[in-house]
C-alpha cells in the first residue's frame, strides 16, 4: 500500500442528538468536533440528524409532524390569495 495517498482510518463517534443515540465505529470522515466516549478517551464526533435510534423503520414509532395549516401559513406570510 502506498503511503500518503489513503485517508486516515480512525475511530469516530456518530451521534444522533434527537434521541441521544451514539455509536463508536471506524471511518475516514473528516470532522473538527470531538467528544469524550464511555471509555474516557476523546474521539472525533459526527452529528447526525437521523439514525437507527430515531428512524421509524427501526424504532417502530411514527413521529407525526404538524402539517395542518402549512398552505395557510405560506399564504399569510407572503400575503397571497388562494385561487
Amino acid at each position: 500500500m502506498k503511503k500518503g495517498i489513503h485517508p486516515q482510518y480512525r475511530p469516530v463517534v456518530f451521534k444522533d442528538f434527537s434521541c441521544d443515540f451514539a455509536t463508536l465505529t471506524r471511518s475516514t470522515i473528516k470532522t473538527t468536533e470531538t467528544i469524550e466516549w464511555e471509555d474516557g478517551k476523546t474521539y472525533p464526533l459526527v452529528r447526525l440528524e437521523i439514525s437507527s435510534g430515531s428512524h421509524p423503520f427501526f424504532t417502530g414509532k411514527q413521529k407525526l409532524l404538524d402539517t395542518a395549516g402549512r398552505v395557510e401559513k405560506f399564504m399569510k406570510k407572503y400575503n397571497k390569495q388562494s385561487s
